[in-house]
Parts: C-alpha cells; sequence; structure tokens
C-alpha cells in the first residue's frame, strides 16, 4: 500500500529550513517553519509555506478516497486514472504535455493509493504559472482518450505478468494483503490484477472520475519561492471554481486481526526460491504509539543491523535480506515481515523468522539497543522534509490525516519517552504473536508443499491465475 509511510526520526540542522528548540531532557527537535493554510469556497483545502533559499516551488495535490472507490471486481480503476491524467489534458495530448513540463526543467507525477490520488509538482519559481496550468489541467480537464487508455491499461497488465515470471518480491504483499485482509477494502490491489484491469473501461474511469474526484475535497499545499498573497490569487484561479464530486469519499471500517494461522502457497513451478510473507493487522498513521512502534520495529526488522536481518543474512545466510513494516492507513492496515530463501531452506528461513518474533515479545529491548534505535530514529528524519517537495507532501499529510504540527514538533520528545517499559507494552500491543499470522509463500508446491503444513491449514493457487486471491476461497 503505498504512499508517506515512514516519516521517523530527527535530529541535525537543516540551517534555513527548520527551526530548533531544546527539549527538556535534552534531545534537540525540529519544528515545522511558519506556513498558513485556508480554504476556497468549494472546499478546496491549501497549505501555503513561503521558502526563499532557492528559486523553486513544489506542490503536492492530494484527493482522498483513491483505490476505496474502486468498483468491486474493478481494482485498478484509480491507478489507471492517475496514470491517465499524465497522458494529455486542456489543450495538450500526451506527447505535448510531456514536453511542457521537460521543456522547462519541471517535474510531475501522478499515483493513486489505497485511500488517495497524490500528485506532485517542482517546477523554478518562474514557470509556477506553467506548473499551475498543467496540474489544474490534468486534475479539472483530462482528455482520458481511448487510444492512451488502451495503452495505460496494456501496460499495467503485462508489468504485472512480467513480475510473475521474473521476479515475484514486488507482488508478495498484494497476495499478503489480500490473504489477510480478503473482503476489506485494504485487501484489495491498489494497482489491480490481471483480471480486474481486464474488466475496467475507460467508461469505468470517467464515472470514477466524475464521483471521486474534486473540488470539494482537494488537498493542495505548495512550498517554495513565492509571496503568500499572490500564490492565494493564482491558486483560486486555478481551483477555485472546480465542481464537486458526485459521491461521497470513501472510508474504510476497521479491520479486525486474524487469530490463529493461515497459510497460502502460490505454486510458481520450477522456482528455485521460496518468497514470504507473514503479517496481521498492524496500526494506523495516527496511532498514538505510532512513534514506539518505530523505536521497536526500527530494531526488529527496519534497518540493515535489525534483528531479522541479522539472524537471516547475517548468521545463516538464508537470504540476502529480511526486514518488518507497518502499513499505515487511516484505518490499522498491514504489519508484515518478508524475506525471500533456496528452496531447500524455506523452512529453516520461516522457522528463524518466527522464532525471531518470539524473542522480541519474550525478551524485549536491552538499554543499549534502545538507544542505538533511538539515535538512529533521531538521524533519519531531516533528509525526509529537506526539499520543497518533501515538505509540501508532509503538510498535505497533516492535513490528511488531520494531526497539527505537534506531529513534526514533538517527535524528538516522543522519541525520547519511550523506556523499557513502553517497548514491552508497544511489543505486546502492535507487533503480532507468532500463533497470530496470515502467511504467504510463493515457491516451488511440488517441493515445498509438505513441509510447510506444518505452520497450519495451507490453500493452494497457482502463479497463473489472474487474481491475487484463490478462485472458490472463502
Amino acid at each position: 500500500m503505498n504512499i508517506f509511510k515512514r516519516m521517523v526520526g530527527l535530529g541535525l540542522a537543516l540551517g534555513a529550513l527548520v527551526s530548533f528548540a531544546a527539549l527538556a531532557d535534552g534531545a534537540v527537535g525540529v519544528r515545522l517553519p511558519a506556513f498558513e493554510r485556508f480554504t476556497l469556497p468549494n472546499g478546496t483545502q491549501v497549505v501555503l509555506m513561503e521558502k526563499h533559499d532557492t528559486p523553486l516551488v513544489s506542490l503536492s495535490a492530494r484527493i482522498p478516497g483513491g483505490s476505496l472507490g474502486d468498483p468491486e471486481g474493478k481494482e485498478g480503476t484509480a491507478s489507471l486514472f492517475a496514470d491517465l491524467i499524465q497522458k494529455g489534458a486542456g489543450q495538450r495530448d500526451a506527447a505535448q504535455f510531456a514536453e511542457a513540463v521537460e521543456s522547462v526543467g519541471g517535474a510531475l507525477s501522478v499515483g493513486a493509493g489505497v485511500e488517495s490520488i497524490d500528485l506532485s509538482a517542482s517546477f523554478m519559481a518562474k514557470d509556477v504559472g506553467l506548473m499551475l496550468e498543467l496540474v489544474s489541467d490534468a486534475l479539472e480537464r483530462p482528455r482520458l482518450a481511448a487510444d492512451e487508455f488502451a495503452k495505460v491499461r496494456s501496460l499495467a497488465v503485462q508489468s504485472i505478468s512480467a513480475a510473475k515470471d521474473s521476479d515475484p518480491r514486488g507482488l508478495i504483499g498484494e497476495y499478503g494483503d489480500a490473504w489477510l485482509l480478503h473482503g476489506h477494502p485494504y485487501g484489495r490491489p491498489v494497482d489491480g490484477s490481471e483480471s480486474s484491469l481486464d474488466g475496467i473501461t475507460l467508461d469505468d474511469v470517467k464515472r470514477f472520475y466524475a464521483a471521486h474526484v474534486g473540488g470539494d475535497r482537494l488537498i493542495v499545499s505548495v512550498v517554495g519561492d513565492f509571496k503568500t498573497a499572490d500564490m492565494k490569487r493564482k491558486l483560486e484561479a486555478a481551483f477555485g471554481g472546480w465542481r464537486a464530486g458526485s459521491a461521497a469519499v470513501p472510508i474504510a471500517p476497521l479491520p479486525s486481526p486474524l487469530q490463529g494461522r493461515r497459510v497460502l502457497l502460490v505454486d510458481k513451478p520450477g522456482a528455485t526460491q521460496t518468497y514470504f510473507w507473514l503479517g496481521n493487522v498492524g496500526a494506523s498513521r495516527t496511532d498514538p504509539a505510532r512513534t514506539a512502534q518505530s523505536v521497536v520495529n526500527t530494531v526488529f526488522g527496519g534497518r540493515f543491523t535489525s534483528m531479522l536481518n541479522t539472524e537471516l543474512r547475517i548468521k545463516s545466510g538464508l537470504t540476502y535480506g529480511a526486514s518488518s513494516s507497518f502499513d499505515r492507513a487511516r484505518q490499522p492496515a498491514s504489519f508484515s515481515i518478508q524475506s525471500y530463501t533456496q528452496t531447500e531452506k524455506t523452512t529453516d528461513a520461516i522457522d528463524l523468522a518466527l522464532a525471531t518474533l518470539d524473542r522480541l515479545h519474550a525478551d524485549g529491548l536491552d538499554a543499549a539497543t534502545l538507544d542505538s534505535s533511538k539515535q538512529y530514529l533521531l538521524g533519519q528524519f531531516p533528509p525526509t522534509i529537506e526539499t520543497n517537495g518533501q515538505l509540501a507532501g508532509r503538510l498535505a499529510d497533516l492535513v490528511f490525516y488531520a494531526l497539527g504540527p505537534d506531529d513534526v514538533d514533538q517527535y524528538a520528545a516522543r522519541v525520547g519517552a519511550v523506556d523499557g517499559a513502553v517497548v514491552k507494552a508497544t511489543t505486546r500491543a502492535s507487533f503480532p504473536a507468532s500463533g497470530n499470522l496470515a502467511i504467504v509463500l510463493i515457491g516451488d508446491a511440488a517441493r515445498i508443499g509438505d513441509a510447510v503444513k506444518k505452520y497450519g491449514p495451507v490453500t493452494r493457487m497457482s502463479i497463473t491465475d489472474p487474481a491475487y486471491y484463490p478462485p472458490g476461497a472463502k
């Protein structure tokens, strides 16, 4: 699931970018620079932050909804729409639109996530008029041309097929979310599956656009070399008259954690490696324990020297890498452990991953390891809010999740407050026990099928099946 997942850490100087305040515990914290927020009459929310150290302006536009608005059985509609609005808008066809961006050295991209469609743009300050013209054309006047739709849909299907044929690591999360969260909107593939993409028509995309994209739900943040009063006028002219979407913004319900284990074996005959995903429902973007979760996960599976990577790669040599992560959204999405290993080492690697999870629960983190994790996080954040584009994305994120500046300003204080007792409580509440996991394996079923039965009831499907959930399974 895709966007703004690991906003953690801080502690290094950022010059003119941020101002610093000494915290009571002696840690040094970052404060967001001043910004102004207002709402246009049509409901568009705007955040402006002047930053004059470089002659650049970056814009982030977020439209809540995303793949939650995909029609049932037509997953990938929002993703195709996001691809398509870059292929011609306003008076420009696809080639002319791309040329307009490239001719001034600008950048503009659009992508769909589980809960939003996100556009980012960055241009020289002297070209801000062109930037706003292109952005408003893409959002308000997309061509949605039939020939371009056929191309983007074909490419989406080909990309999935190619990944299945060569390296399915990029798809195992889709299988994992589908297996864990079947029946919940978070279990649906944002980019669609081969079967769902095949059924999507251009009319479906146009209906999605009319229903789920509009000025009443738009969030626009702009950071860079401009004057606020002037930018206000420009944004009002660009977006103030945009019509509303015809449907309510879709909101996902709270998912239920899995009790016990269940195993999905995706058969890839002849595979020399097994890719595995172990997961359960995790934590939301606004979870009060999100900082403590990051502290614990950094040690467990979030960095090269993590427990998982140390055991599965450095000590045992079973894999080239192992990691764990939280997919965060408005509701808790999945927490997962991912890795891969040689086919004959499948159960050795999974057993070791499970044992490492058990050790986290049993032993927690010693004082030195906890301090190391906190220092690591305190050094990782500054590069994530260093550029205009990163700041614009962060501001849109705060508005989208109804978070205030304290999400940044108080981060160092929250990291400093994580102690041994907090680690134990967070591990118990936020990290699944090894007995409560959805398990997905992509590998040669003829060679590993019997061995993996020990992990729980096994359901099989083929890598060639056009969906990510086994046909006929409940």
